[in-house]
Order: C-alpha cells, then structure tokens, then sequence
C-alpha cells in the first residue's frame, strides 16, 4: 500500500500538467471565438486558468536575476504587473494557434519527495513534427505551480532573463519597467483596432 502512495505522488506532476493543458484545450477548441483566434478572449481563459497556477513572483525574480534583490517593492509589484500582463499575451498567442493538437506526457523522472521538478511533454500535431514543451514546477502545500516553460529547447525565463539584462543594463529597473509597460500599453492599443 505504501508503494501505490510513492508511486502515485510520483505521478502528480504529470497529472497536474496533463490535466490543465487538456483542461485550456479543449476550452479553446470548444468556443467559436477562440477558434477564430480572438486574442481577447483567449487572455481571459489563460489569466482564469491558468495564470493560477504559476508561481509568479518566483517566475519574475529568476526572470530579472540579481538586481530583483535591489528593488523596492513597488518596483517588484510593477515589475510583475507588466511581466504579468506580456506572459499572458504570449500564452494566448499561443493558443490561438490551436488546432488538431494533442499534449502527449513523457514519463516522469523525478522521485515521489521532490518539491522542484521538470515534466515534460510535448504538443503533437497532425502532419507535423513534437514541439517539445516542458514544465519547471515546484511544490506550493499540496498544489504544484509552474515557475518556467521550455518550447522546443527555450526556457522562458532564460529568453526572458537576457532581455531585461540588456533592459536594465541601458536604463535600470525603472527602464525595464517603462519599457514593458510601453510594448504592453502598443500590444493593447493594437489589439483594440
């Protein structure tokens, strides 16, 4: 009996995963205006459903590296806010893309007591080749929450990391601030015309 608990808790990860990808999926599959790719709507689902289970702040610090230690804490909260805001319009483009594809599991490596693990996954698509997609998750009480994404050998926040080195490098944390407030703030007023 022990041995099914071990193997089962081993197996949370994955679940977690498998379940919430299918869960967003199939809502994007299933809504007439998200299958025609609205971007809006597709924003709405992502921050409902899956941005809850994201170790955000985690997400942002590793994201902006050494100088997150510096910041106030309104730095960090803007900092978030517009990281935030960009995460959710790159997952809805994404989605929007969405069609015939299914999310395949590959086995966990991990053991049953790891509070920080890799899952790994990829998106099959009919006609096309995987697109690997893996998951950094750690251990949150008795939920997992996704601190990092890799698409096709690209971990997210490393892609991201460069980018605001180079950001804060020219400008400081108030630079990287003004500048993803303005890409989000040019993405929106796209979005609306």
């Amino acid at each position: 009996m022990f041995l099914a608990g071990a193997v089962w808790a081993q197996t949370v990860p994955n679940d977690f995963v498998e379940k919430l990808s299918n869960e967003v999926l199939t809502e994007v599959r299933n809504d007439a205006q998200m299958k025609q790719g609205d971007i809006g709507r597709i924003s709405q689902l992502v921050d409902q459903k899956l941005m809850p289970h994201v170790n955000f702040e985690r997400m942002t610090a590793l994201t902006v590296g050494r100088p997150w230690r510096q910041a106030t804490p309104a730095q960090k909260e803007a900092i978030m806010k517009e990281f935030r805001t960009l995460l959710i319009r790159t997952y809805a483009n994404a989605f929007a893309t969405v069609k015939d594809q299914k999310i395949q599991m590959r086995p966990f490596r991990g053991e049953a007591d790891q509070k920080d693990v890799v899952v790994r996954s990829q998106v099959v698509q009919p006609g096309g080749d995987p697109i690997q997609l893996d998951y950094r998750l750690e251990k949150h009480g008795d939920d997992w929450r996704i601190y990092d994404v890799n698409v096709l050998g690209v971990w997210l926040v490393q892609t991201y990391r460069n980018q605001f080195g180079q950001e804060i490098s020219a400008g400081g944390l108030d630079g990287l601030i003004k500048n993803l407030a303005a890409k989000n703030a040019q993405v929106a007023k796209g979005a609306k015309s």
